[in-house]
């Protein structure tokens, strides 16, 4: 397979260039040996944070980000916008134990090309990597799904810092908003959680695995 990028000049690799970006330590040394051990790729990094994936995206211009769901800092919907905002040609595969998770359902929504689950064994994952690089589309794709209403990137920031409780007027003046947006954020995400207060909202997304 021939995999050609243009970043500051024509880059032509007979290799898929991947960094791979996981909260956890184990992940990033197991997948990073599992790519070591073929000619089919070639790690270009890896990253521990959202900030450190979009510097790391920025730095080494990626085929394909295999990228974590959400990390201390930033969510996969908000790193993979940041990440395309600066190259548009960055493929991003999202790597999570939970495909079927709101997050990962926004992700897709941000562009991300395919969702992989960390069960899957060593062929399923190099398999879609390789498609992915090659603009293919999987069979059954979460891709391929509409999705509906996920809570945006925002609306979890919002749920996130009251979680942390930070107050309206401290949530509006970190995120540089009004609080009345603050508040709608806030109510959106109560409607799409079911939740009558941002008590039970926050009680509800824990339970889920969004906080």
């Amino acid at each position: 397979m021939e995999t050609e990028r243009h970043v500051g000049g024509q880059r032509n690799s007979s290799q898929v260039h991947v960094l791979v970006a996981d909260r956890l330590p184990v992940v990033r040394y197991g997948v990073s040996l599992l790519l070591g051990g073929g000619r089919a790729f070639k790690l270009v990094g890896t990253a521990g944070t959202g900030g450190e994936t979009i510097e790391a995206g920025a730095r080494t211009h990626p085929d394909v980000v295999l990228l974590d769901l959400r990390f201390s800092d930033l969510l996969a919907p908000e790193i993979i916008t940041e990440l395309r905002r600066r190259d548009p040609h960055v493929r991003t595969v999202v790597f999570t134990a939970s495909p079927e998770h709101a997050i990962a359902k926004a992700a897709v929504n941000a562009g991300a090309c395919e969702v992989l689950s960390k069960d899957a064994g060593r062929g399923e994952i190099m398999h879609t990597l390789l498609a992915v690089a090659r603009g293919d589309r999987l069979p059954n794709s979460p891709g391929r799904r509409k999705v509906r209403g996920p809570i945006t990137t925002r609306e979890y920031d919002v749920l996130r810092r009251a979680a942390l409780g930070q107050s309206t007027t401290e949530i509006a003046a970190a995120m540089y908003l009004s609080p009345n947006t603050v508040k709608g954020y806030m109510q959106n995400t109560l409607r799409k959680l079911d939740a009558r207060n941002r008590i039970e909202a926050i009680a509800k997304a824990r339970v889920l695995g969004l906080l």
